[in-house]
């Protein structure tokens, strides 16, 4: 088996992570809002690719977090 890195993100795309994340919040996962996908990729490995979804499937996936217990309590 082969294992690769995929094709990165769009290089004009802003990059963001919760509020949550605090100042040291290297264990997140930062977004990107591009013209037809949301991009996803892992704060610690930020040259490590991204993951792209269609801005449909994102919106129910936060959807769906947002509605799971948080445990911050």
């Amino acid at each position: 088996m082969r294992i690769g890195r995929g094709v990165g993100a769009p290089v004009n795309l802003t990059w963001f992570k919760s509020s949550y994340s605090g100042t040291e919040g290297d264990n997140c996962v930062e977004i990107a809002f591009g013209s037809n996908a949301v991009h996803v990729r892992d704060s610690k490995d930020r040259d490590g690719g991204s993951l792209a979804f269609p801005p449909q499937a994102w919106s129910a996936f936060v959807e769906f977090a947002a509605r799971q217990p948080t445990g911050r309590d």
